[in-house]
């Protein structure tokens, strides 16, 4: 090729392919600037991109497996309020018999506080009957046994069993038409019922381990939740003084390969001053 040629300027062409090159490092900085991420397609890095996609993917169905887990927390609150409202009304209407067994009291007063007895009972009823959350009731006869998700694939699930707290059930044997009208049937009550609040209180406690259980799950889902999160921010996120540093040394680079381009054009016109 001719030293000095004006159809082809090749350091013109070398100069226009280095200022080509500068401007795309230079959009490729300033969309990294934009989104704060290194990694924003897999034309960047296709394997880290699909490892930060599938780490995202965990995150994202981490939070479906904490509403289940928030869910069961509060189906299980329900069941243990109730659970210790039973307790309560145990607790008061074992005072009713014991006092009922007076031999000394009257009849009057006896069937004052058979009254009081019964209205306790069913009261009883209607706690349990009322203890639903969601739809689900873990304290009534047949109650639902609850599951909760434990993993983002749904493989795992966390299991806490229903706890029978109705009335003719087997933590609370008094029937539904329990009464007295004697002291000796009063006092008949008494161990019944002490029987039956060790059953409930037995049934509270196993209530409660699984709410402690989930609640200690909750934390470990929030924990690994974090640990992912901060791993996909390792493969993606961009050192931002890292990328303002490079975009300041691109536009400079930029305006000396134009400055560049321009003396490469030049080239050609100098070359009229041969034929003055």
């Amino acid at each position: 090729m001719a030293i000095n040629s004006i159809n082809t300027n090749s350091t013109a062409l070398v100069a226009l392919s280095n200022l080509m090159s500068t401007q795309n490092e230079l959009a490729n900085t300033q969309n990294i600037i934009s989104t704060g991420k290194k990694i924003n397609t897999a034309k960047d890095n296709g394997a880290v991109w699909s490892i930060a996609q599938t780490m995202q993917g965990k995150v994202m169905s981490l939070d479906s497996v904490k509403d289940s887990l928030n869910r069961a927390q509060s189906t299980i609150d329900v069941a243990m309020s109730a659970g210790q409202q039973v307790s309560d009304l145990l607790t008061q209407m074992k005072a009713k018999v014991l006092a009922a067994a007076d031999t000394s009291l009257d009849t009057t007063s006896r069937t004052a506080l058979n009254e009081d007895f019964k209205s306790l009972r069913d009261q009883i009823q209607n706690v349990v009957t009322n203890a639903d959350f969601n739809g689900i009731n873990m304290v009534k006869s047949a109650g639902t046994t609850l599951f909760a998700l434990a993993n983002d694939s749904g493989s795992s699930k966390m299991t806490i069993l229903a706890e029978d707290l109705s009335l003719g059930g087997p933590n609370v044997t008094l029937s539904a038409t329990a009464s007295f009208n004697t002291a000796a049937a009063a006092s008949a009550f008494i161990a019944t019922i002490d029987t039956d609040l060790t059953k409930v209180n037995t049934a509270l406690t196993k209530l409660g381990t699984g709410s402690n259980a989930l609640m200690d799950h909750q934390k470990f889902v929030s924990s690994l939740q974090n640990s992912l999160t901060t791993g996909i921010s390792n493969l993606v996120d961009a050192d931002m003084a890292a990328e303002s540093a490079k975009l300041q040394a691109l536009q400079t680079k930029q305006q000396l390969g134009v400055q560049a381009l321009s003396i490469a054009n030049q080239s050609t016109s100098i070359m009229l001053s041969l034929f003055r």
